[in-house]
């Protein structure tokens, strides 16, 4: 049975507020919260599985530990793009590729993934760690179907989220009052991850769940279908 809207906290701070943050954030974010994500990044990567030659793209990349993974994947016959709202990020993110002798491989943008303005069946993946439920609720959708319009038929989404499928523990219950009080600091807020990518389109090719201090993650592999 789907979930109810309601059931899934909003996003109350505007985009501007958010961008502002994330630059504040941005020089101490891996000493935060970098490692604790950068391991569920990792898994999900591992199940994505870029390939040499692939063009691939990361919506909300941060500090860049995923685009640099993706960059090493696909080698000099690849290319990765990024998205994020931050500049400060971007910064981060660059220098990291720099050092890495990797920058030549991406290309980064600072901008709004709900209206992405890459050309349709571009990319053969498309990548995102702890930013979907970073969107409003109405805009995950809008976010997605974007995923779907730039992948090219039978391209992948891999997804890394926040999940409220399932019981809600204590955890998750102390969890959504923190992100009510305080959101910018626990900024991420649990979705329903499966029912918002298959309201998408999207055929789901492998969901897994891990938890994090108690928290439930969801990372999801999907599909765009060939036909499309």
């Amino acid at each position: 049975m789907p979930k109810k809207v309601e059931e899934i906290g909003r996003v109350r701070r505007s985009k501007e507020d958010a961008r502002a943050s994330y630059n504040r954030m941005s020089k101490w974010y891996d000493a935060v919260a970098g490692s604790s994500e950068k391991k569920f990044g990792d898994a999900a990567l591992r199940k994505l599985n870029a390939k040499a030659g692939e063009r691939i793209l990361e919506i909300g990349f941060g500090t860049g530990h995923g685009i640099l993974a993706l960059a090493r994947a696909v080698g000099d016959s690849g290319r990765i793009y990024g998205i994020d709202i931050s500049e400060g990020m971007l910064e981060i993110t660059r220098s990291r590729l720099r050092k890495s002798g990797l920058l030549e491989r991406v290309d980064l943008e600072r901008g709004d993934a709900s209206s992405l303005l890459y050309p349709a069946d571009f990319f053969d993946a498309v990548f995102m760690s702890f930013t979907l439920e970073l969107f409003d609720t109405a805009e995950i959708q809008a976010v997605l179907h974007q995923c779907r319009r730039v992948l090219k038929p039978g391209g992948r989404l891999c997804v890394v989220a926040m999940s409220k499928e399932g019981k809600s523990g204590v955890m998750m219950k102390l969890y959504e009052w923190g992100h009510k009080k305080f959101p910018s600091y626990l900024d991420c807020r649990p979705i329903f991850v499966r029912q918002a990518i298959e309201s998408a389109g999207f055929e789901i090719a492998d969901m897994a769940r891990m938890t994090s201090w108690g928290l439930p993650i969801g990372i999801a592999v999907a599909r765009k279908n060939r036909e499309e």
